[in-house]
């Protein structure tokens, strides 16, 4: 018996990558437990819609850019974003965005 589970993000254009499909027990749990704060939830939420820096990011959320990197980083190490440099006002500034339209995980 397999089970598969689906998650999708509506209105993702660009390159990212459709539908992928995660089978690895080591991905899901990494994914799961990436998506189990409710803050990088809202992160993905804020990312899906734009590409967007930290300091936007932090300030939506209320919280400081610290605390906003360090969840980045989460979900960047689960793949579930990817983040990339662009020159700023005062430097530069990491911009964060999705790198998926849906994952299916595969059980």
């Amino acid at each position: 018996m397999e089970f598969t589970e689906t998650i999708e993000f509506k209105g993702i254009e660009g390159d990212v990558e459709q539908n992928v499909l995660i089978s690895n027990d080591n991905e899901i749990e990494l994914i799961a437990k990436a998506l189990s704060s409710s803050t990088r939830r809202e992160i993905l939420r804020l990312v899906r819609a734009e590409e967007i820096d930290v300091s936007k990011i932090a300030e939506y959320l209320e919280m400081t850019e610290a605390n906003i990197s360090a969840q980045i980083k989460r979900l960047e190490k689960a793949g579930l974003i990817r983040c990339f440099y662009t020159p700023g006002q005062h430097g530069v500034k990491k911009i964060s965005k999705v790198t998926f339209n849906k994952l299916i995980f595969k059980i």
